[in-house]
């Protein structure tokens, strides 16, 4: 069975009341967080944070340390079944200015819970709601 890995970033602004604003992708198909395929000799930081680079042209950002979170699942490509593993970082954007690569059709920048009903994916969802509870925590 064919394997592919790819990793991505929960991206989050705060509003003017310290609230963070989630950032989701509009793919065509679906709504998810920044992702994409790992290069070869590319560690999953880099690869998370080339993508954001690429998909969002955003280059102003911290990297919030302590939060990795992994997924997997399968997916039909073609007549194969394809496994495959996400792994997902947390990100400040320090701006909110976002210019889409060709691979997306839109993005918006919301709220937990309209981000919640917004993403397309019950496992995004569940990263969402892990990288949400790891910024609340004291």
């Amino acid at each position: 069975m064919p394997r592919e890995k790819s990793c991505g970033a929960v991206v989050f602004r705060k509003d003017p009341d310290g609230l963070p604003q989630y950032l989701l992708l509009n793919y065509g198909g679906h709504w998810d967080f920044v992702k994409g395929q790992v290069e070869p000799h590319e560690s999953e930081k880099e690869t998370a944070l080339r993508e954001l680079s690429e998909e969002t042209g955003i280059s102003h950002f911290q990297l919030i340390q302590g939060f990795k979170k992994t997924i997997s699942y399968y997916y039909r490509r073609g007549d194969r079944t394809v496994y495959k593993e996400v792994v997902y970082f947390l990100v400040q954007a320090q701006e909110s200015s976002v210019k889409l690569s060709y691979e997306h059709v839109g993005y918006a920048w919301l709220g937990y819970e309209r981000a919640m009903k917004k993403l397309t994916f019950k496992n995004a969802q569940n990263v969402l709601n892990k990288a949400h509870s790891f910024l609340k925590r004291p």
